[in-house]
C-alpha cells in the first residue's frame, strides 16, 4: 500500500537547515494498522505530513520519496511524492493532530462535508442526495444525522473527533493517516474513538497509520509499529514482538517504563532528553542516553537493517 524509500526532510530556517527526517525506510501493507511511536519532537508529525504530501515551505524533501499504490474499484493507482495530493480523500485521507480545531466553527457540518467531497465523486447527485448518503454513514458511526445541521462549537470534543474521522473515511480511502487522534480526550472517549477506528478499518478493509506517543494506544490496536527517535526509526516490527521482546535499547527502556496492572514496582523513566535536531550528536543519537553505549556508538551512525525475520533496528550492539 505504501512505501517510504530513503526519505530525508528538513526545515529551512534563517539559522540553517534543521534535518527532521533522516533516511527513513518502511512499508505499510494492505489491510493493516501500522503505528508510529516516539517522544515529542522526534519527527512523527513531519513524517505524516511527508506521507500525505503536505510539502510546503519551510519543509522540503532532501532525498527519497513516498509511493502510494493499490487497487480501488478494480482500477490500479500509483502516486509518488509530489503527486499524492491529487488523490486526497479518494485513496488517502488525513486526520490531523488537534483535529477538533480543524472544523470551521461558523460553518455547519453538512457544508463542510459537501466541500470535502469532489464533485466528480457525487455521482451526479444533488447536494441533498449526497447528504442522505452522509447521514446513513454517520448512523453507522453511532453519530446522529442531526450533527450535519450543527455548528462545530455545538458539539462535544468526542463528537467533533468522530465527525472529523467520518469526513476522512466517507470516500472509503485505501489509506487513512491519523495523527494523535485521542489527544485531549478523556479516557472513556479515547476508548470509543479507538474502537471506532478499528471497526472502520475492518469494515473498509483499508490500511491505517496511527501516530501516537501513547504506547498503550499502539498495544491495543496496531499490527506493526515503528519506534522513532530523533528523526530516524530505531526499531520496526510486529507490535506484540516489540512489547514482549524489544531489540533496540531505546525500545527496551520505553517498554520498561510502562506501568502494568497488578505490579507493585516503581517504574523509572529514561534519563536525559532527546537531542536538538538542529545540532544532533555524532554517531547514534541515542548514545548520550544509552547505558550500553560504546565508543563506536558515539562515532558511527548505525545502519537500519533487518536483524530478525520481520524485525528491523538500528543499533551497533546487535552485532555483538
Amino acid at each position: 500500500m505504501l512505501r517510504v524509500e530513503n526519505l530525508s526532510s528538513s526545515y529551512k530556517t534563517i539559522d540553517g537547515d534543521v534535518h527532521v527526517l533522516n533516511n527513513v525506510n518502511f512499508t505499510v501493507n494492505d489491510n493493516e494498522i501500522f503505528g508510529i511511536a516516539g517522544e515529542s519532537g522526534c519527527g512523527k508529525t513531519t513524517l505524516l505530513n511527508s506521507l500525505y504530501d503536505i510539502i510546503e515551505y519551510p519543509l522540503v524533501v532532501d532525498s527519497g520519496r513516498v509511493v502510494l499504490e493499490g487497487t480501488k474499484n478494480g482500477n490500479h493507482f500509483s502516486y509518488a511524492t509530489g503527486e499524492i495530493r491529487k488523490t486526497w480523500w479518494n485513496n488517502i485521507s488525513y486526520v490531523p493532530q488537534a483535529a477538533q480545531s480543524v472544523l470551521n466553527p461558523i460553518v455547519r457540518v453538512k457544508t463542510q462535508f459537501l466541500d470535502s467531497i469532489p464533485k466528480e465523486d457525487r455521482k451526479k447527485e444533488t447536494p441533498a442526495q449526497t447528504l442522505e448518503r452522509v447521514a446513513l454513514y454517520l448512523k453507522e458511526l453511532s453519530l446522529s444525522p442531526d450533527v450535519l445541521e450543527a455548528y462545530p462549537f455545538q458539539l462535544s470534543g468526542g463528537m467533533r473527533q468522530r465527525a472529523i474521522i467520518a469526513l476522512a473515511t466517507f470516500m472509503a480511502p485505501n489509506l487513512v493517516l491519523a495523527d494523535e487522534p485521542t489527544t485531549a480526550l478523556d479516557v472513556v472517549v479515547q476508548k470509543g474513538i479507538l474502537m471506532m477506528l478499528m471497526r472502520l478499518q475492518k469494515q473498509l478493509k483499508n490500511s491505517l497509520i496511527i501516530v501516537s506517543h501513547d504506547m498503550g494506544v499502539h498495544y491495543q490496536i496496531t499490527n506493526r509499529m515503528a519506534i522513532m527517535y530523533s528523526g530516524s526509526i530505531a526499531e520496526l516490527g510486529p507490535t506484540e514482538a516489540i512489547f514482549n521482546d524489544p531489540i533496540h535499547p531505546y525500545t527496551t527502556m520505553l517498554v520498561g517504563a510502562l506501568p502494568r496492572v497488578g505490579e507493585d514496582i516503581q517504574r523509572v523513566g529514561i534519563a536525559g532528553r532527546p537531542p536538538a535536531l538542529k545540532n544532533p550528536p555524532p554517531g547514534c543519537r541515542f548514545a548520550p542516553r544509552c547505558p550500553r553505549a560504546t565508543d563506536r556508538c558515539r562515532k558511527e551512525v548505525p545502519e537500519f537493517r533487518e536483524v530478525r525475520p520481520g524485525r528491523f533496528a538500528a543499533c551497533h550492539l546487535l552485532n555483538e
